[in-house]
């Protein structure tokens, strides 16, 4: 039909007549391809997944005097993955949301939620959302990357990343907090987050990991920074989007958007807010010949060398 593209007779005891129409059309079958399922179909391709979580939310501390610090927000789980598509597979794409942000005295951080890619024949690939951080003295939550600890009047250990459990692993744990008035930073994709060392500081996010899908390396997934009473002491955000922690005269930052990324956490004014986590992203990579141009959800098209590139901001789907 004037295509180069491969055919294969994928069922047993299937034929398929065809016959020679001209130098333009090619070849063109003509009987045995409206039997059940057609005997003539594309071959399985080749698919390369980047699946990012949303980010946890920063935690608030008491709002006593010298307010303790909350920890900062983990960062969003961060697999990838290759796997053989076949021809009209729908694959689902879930893209989570980050931890939203707050500004009540003594709260826990909000995780964020998972992103995944599904269909007939795949592997499903589900990435955890990042853990929220502690509120005074409380350990940050769990998820892809654990959130910071809380700091004083005891310190709260930082969450544990890579929950659940998966191989290579999804993010890090979070930094614990201090007995006094730093919290930890939030863990993210490629290093845990930092401790907090009172009267030195808050602990910073851990850094981002980076990832070449969209044919240029790009850093995603960094923890949010601890907060801490002094502003110029709070942690710093991780590479690739942590928000910066908050003090007791600025808010926590938020988690860059469409990167998973750890909200920063704060010392309680009712003026003020943690960062919230940024939301999750996933991509998808296929050689261009091969892209049906099938999708839902309006993703970002890109094409870098012979490959064709979806970005997924928000969920849809992809027909091979």
């Amino acid at each position: 039909m004037g295509g180069t593209d491969n055919l294969l007779l994928t069922g047993e005891r299937e034929g398929a007549r065809l016959v020679y129409i001209d130098a333009t059309q090619g070849w063109l079958a003509y009987s045995g391809i409206n039997e059940g399922t057609d005997a003539l179909s594309p071959p399985p391709y080749s698919v390369d997944f980047l699946v990012i979580a949303g980010g946890g939310s920063g935690a608030s501390s008491t709002s006593a005097p010298n307010s303790e610090g909350g920890g900062g927000g983990g960062a969003g789980g961060f697999r990838t993955s290759t796997q053989s598509v076949a021809s009209g597979t729908v694959i689902t794409v879930t893209v989570g949301d980050g931890g939203a942000n707050f500004s009540t005295s003594d709260t826990m951080g909000n995780s964020g939620s998972n992103s995944s890619i599904s269909g007939s024949g795949l592997t499903t690939i589900t990435s955890a959302g990042g853990g929220g951080g502690g509120r005074t003295a409380a350990a940050g939550l769990s998820g892809g990357s654990g959130g910071g600890g809380g700091s004083a009047p005891s310190a709260g250990a930082g969450g544990s990343g890579n929950t659940p459990s998966t191989s290579p692993s999804q993010g890090n744990n979070g930094g614990n907090g201090s007995n006094g008035s730093a919290a930890g930073g939030g863990g993210g994709a490629g290093a845990v987050g930092q401790a907090g060392n009172s009267p030195s500081g808050a602990g910073d996010g851990g850094d981002g990991t980076a990832n070449s899908i969209t044919g240029s390396s790009v850093t995603r997934a960094g923890g949010g920074g601890g907060g801490f009473y002094h502003s110029s002491d709070s942690g710093t955000g991780g590479s690739g989007g942590g928000g910066v922690g908050g003090s007791t005269t600025a808010s926590g930052g938020n988690g860059t958007a469409n990167t998973g990324s750890g909200g920063g956490g704060m010392s309680f004014q009712t003026s003020f807010s943690v960062g919230s986590g940024g939301k999750g992203v996933v991509i998808l990579s296929m050689a261009s010949g091969n892209f049906s141009g099938t999708t839902t959800g309006s993703p970002t098209e890109s094409t870098s060398g012979g490959n064709k590139i979806l970005v997924f901001n928000g969920s849809g789907s992809y027909t091979a």
